[in-house]
Formats: structure tokens, C-alpha cells, sequence
């Protein structure tokens, strides 16, 4: 596919402008110093910062009139006049990370969704201590919250949540996640697995187009937003409304937040895959 610069141009600009708006807030609250749980997270926890998100990437496959600039970017070449995605320079560099993205979030699709882990990570992250991961307070107090984590069985499945789990906490969690499980663990139901969906969506640019990342990433925002809600933080202050999951109306409630957010990761998931076995299959073609 060939793009005149008519075409990419706007899609571009258009791009960077909704990545602009989505960014405004949080890179003001940087510049006075001030924190939000939810809306700063996307942009703190995850390597990808605003400015490389501004940049539009169509693709593999299109190959983009006037866009020289574009040569001094990674992973790019000109044939014929032409800008491309230089998929032998970009498969040589990415490809294992390809392969185990793609291993990866197949083997989460096939995985059976757990939905009893009523979002007690963020409990779990704050059992028994007297630092706590945000300067909000607890919205059952210190004893409260304990009282919570120790009425259920902690069912984390998520390396990534659980490595923030306090030392008390650790040995309370059905599981064991480590960097090394994460393929044999993961599974759809969890918030994190799908808010990661955006993590794996940029690391594999310029291979996937942006208008996916961007997808993922109001994927993950969702999340976020689920995730503090039934985190033991009292956020009404932000307008952030809890799901009180230490009743059985709060239970049922996440639940059913969840199994949406569910949804929405394993299409994610499904276009990523697919994404990853075209780039995968370029690379044998060549």
C-alpha cells in the first residue's frame, strides 16, 4: 500500500493531537509535582512516554510518500522514493521479543479466566505495613484492611502485581509468579494481564500500527480505573467511586467489570497475535 502525504499526514497529526489531549493532565500534574493513582499510572509504571507515543506509525506493508524524515528513525528505509518499516533491520533486532509476545498472549487466550481474585493484589500491597504504595488513605484503615486480605485466599496470577506484594502478603497468595512462570500463569481474567495488552502493543511498533496501540492503551486506562476502584484506597476526593469488594455486592459488581475488561484484552489480544504471525511469517518470507 502507498500512502501520498495527503493521506498520512492528517492521520499523523491526528494522532499526535489525541496523544496530546490524553497526555495534557498527567504532564501538568508533573509540573507541579502533584500525583493522580489512575490517570498518571499509564504514563509512569509503563517505559512509554508521551512523546514516543506521539509518533503515527502505519505499519509493515505501507510505504509512505514524503516522509524522509522518517529515515532517521529506527527501523525505517526508502525504496523507490518510498518510506517503509525495514522489516529485515527490525526482525534481526525484535524478533525474539515477537516470538514471546505472541507465545505469550496465545497461551493466555487459551487459559480459563479466573474471576475470584476480587482485585485483593492492591490489598495485598499494603497487608500488614505501615508504607503504603499512594498517599491516599485507606479507606477501612490499616486493621480493616488486613482483616479483609485475611478473609480471602489471595489468588494473584500476575508477576508483575505480585512483586509488590508485602512479605506478610507473599505467603497468603495461592501462587508462586515469577518472571520465568509468566507464560504458564497468565490468564484473561486478570486486570493487569489486560491492561499489559498496551505494554506489549508498543514494544512491537514500528511492526504494529498505532491506531492498535492506541486501542490498547484505552484498554488499559479502563483497567486502571476498575483496578483503584477496588483497591482499599478512599478516592473520592479524585471522583473515583469504590467498589466496596469486601461485600458481596462489591464482589459481584467487580466481577462484572471484569469479565468486560476480559472481553476487550482478548480481542486485544487476538489482533496482536495476529500481528505478531504476520511479522513472524515476513521474517520466513525473507
Amino acid at each position: 500500500m502507498i500512502l501520498a502525504e495527503s493521506q498520512w499526514r492528517p492521520l499523523a497529526d491526528a494522532h499526535a493531537a489525541a496523544v496530546d489531549e490524553l497526555a495534557a493532565a498527567h504532564l501538568e500534574r508533573r509540573r507541579r509535582g502533584e500525583k493522580h493513582p489512575v490517570e498518571d499510572f499509564l504514563w509512569t509504571y509503563y517505559s512509554h512516554r508521551p512523546g514516543q507515543l506521539r509518533r503515527w506509525y502505519p505499519g509493515p506493508g505501507v510505504r509512505l510518500e514524503g516522509a524522509s524524515e522518517r529515515l532517521a528513525w529506527r527501523y525505517h528505509r526508502e525504496v523507490d522514493g518510498l518510506v517503509e518499516v525495514d522489516m529485515a533491520a527490525y526482525l534481526a533486532d525484535r524478533g525474539d521479543t515477537v516470538a514471546f509476545v505472541r507465545r505469550l498472549l496465545a497461551a493466555t487466550r487459551e487459559r480459563p479466566a479466573q474471576w475470584s481474585c476480587f482485585g485483593l493484589h492492591e490489598w495485598a500491597m499494603v497487608y500488614r505495613t505501615d508504607s503504603t504504595r499512594h498517599a491516599w488513605p485507606l479507606r477501612l484503615g490499616a486493621d480493616g484492611t488486613d482483616a479483609v486480605v485475611e478473609a480471602h485466599q489471595l489468588r494473584c496470577t500476575h508477576f508483575d502485581a505480585f512483586r509488590f506484594f508485602t512479605p506478610d502478603a507473599v505467603g497468603r497468595n495461592l501462587h508462586a509468579p515469577t518472571r520465568e512462570r509468566q507464560v504458564e500463569l497468565e490468564q484473561p481474567g486478570c486486570l493487569h494481564a489486560s491492561m499489559d495488552t498496551y505494554k506489549w502493543a508498543y514494544k512491537l511498533v514500528p511492526g504494529v500500527p498505532s491506531d492498535l496501540v492506541m486501542d490498547a492503551l484505552a484498554l488499559a486506562r479502563d483497567a486502571r480505573e476498575l483496578d483503584m476502584r477496588a483497591a482499599p484506597y478512599d478516592l473520592a476526593a479524585l471522583g473515583v467511586e469504590p467498589i466496596r469488594i469486601e461485600t458481596p455486592e462489591g464482589k459481584a459488581a467487580y466481577v462484572a467489570e471484569q469479565r468486560r475488561v476480559a472481553d476487550r484484552g482478548d480481542a486485544l489480544r487476538a489482533r496482536l497475535v495476529a500481528a505478531c504471525d504476520a511479522l513472524l511469517g515476513a521474517g520466513v518470507a525473507a
